[in-house]
């Protein structure tokens, strides 16, 4: 299986070396990098993270709504990557993820 270049920008850029059949998530682990996480298999969006460059393919990201996915989130439990990527992770890419239900519509 083709191996991939990840960079987790806020977490010191780490980049890791991630197989294409291989969950982000499980990646960064295996490095010893913690990130957020519950469900683990694309139904909550705990472990969301921006797509900043490159590809990744999601099967069962179900959690994600077609405004989320276009705005280049990503399920990392869920996401292996296609080619080198780097994603944005923890709460700072997280700013487009949620609406605020007290703001004024878009």
């Amino acid at each position: 299986m083709r191996r991939h270049k990840v960079t987790l920008v806020n977490r010191g850029d780490r980049t890791l070396d991630v197989a294409g059949d291989e969950a982000i998530l499980d990646a960064a682990e295996a490095a010893g990098i913690a990130l957020p996480v519950a469900c683990r298999y694309g139904g909550c969006i705990t472990c969301a993270a921006r797509l900043l460059r490159g590809r990744v393919r999601q099967p069962g990201a179900t959690a994600l709504n077609r405004r989320q996915s276009q705005a280049g989130y990503v399920l990392l439990c869920v996401a292996r990557p296609v080619a080198d990527c780097a994603v944005e992770v923890g709460v700072e890419s997280h700013g487009d993820l949620y609406r605020n239900p007290f703001a004024a519509p878009a």
